[in-house]
């Protein structure tokens, strides 16, 4: 379950979104006002990138949003449901080896390639988590990265 507060574009809604001030027991702050929401269903991917002191990793895990079973009344924010490829205990520990982070950014429109095609053009380490996952392979792959970055720069 993708569930945020604030950051979330309205864009991935599946309905208007409402706009409500509710209170938030943290921070000391005011009771913020979030929009409320779920999000549509489809094929999306959720990325994060990651510094790992001598590079850049961008981790992109390809999702599928289903609809929520109930209504989410105690859930006041904006949400998207998805199971990842290729499954949960899968996709969770090469995200875990990947050293993917809390935060994610989340996108329909935005596809593997050109999250891909990004990363090369920027110079940055780009991991994918699907439906091909072999998680011997991700490791072995992490590994060959982590030399492929450390030999590039230079011994």
């Amino acid at each position: 379950l993708g569930a945020h507060m604030l950051e979330v574009c309205p864009s991935i809604a599946s309905n208007k979104p409402k706009l409500e001030v509710l209170p938030l027991s943290i921070g000391g702050k005011n009771d913020p006002a979030r929009l409320i929401f779920d999000s549509n269903i489809g094929p999306a991917v959720a990325a994060s990138l990651v510094d790992l002191g001598n590079r850049f990793r961008l981790i992109v895990s390809q999702v599928d949003v289903v609809p929520t079973e109930q209504p989410l009344p105690k859930l006041p924010v904006a949400r998207a449901l998805w199971t990842p490829q290729p499954d949960l205990k899968r996709a969770a520990a090469a995200w875990i080896y990947a050293g993917g982070a809390h935060h994610t950014s989340f996108s329909f429109a935005l596809t593997q390639d050109y999250l891909r095609d990004y990363a090369e053009m920027a110079g940055i380490e780009y991991v994918a988590i699907d439906n091909s996952l072999d998680l011997n392979q991700f490791k072995q792959q992490l590994k060959w990265n982590d030399l492929y970055y450390h030999l590039a720069k230079g011994i």
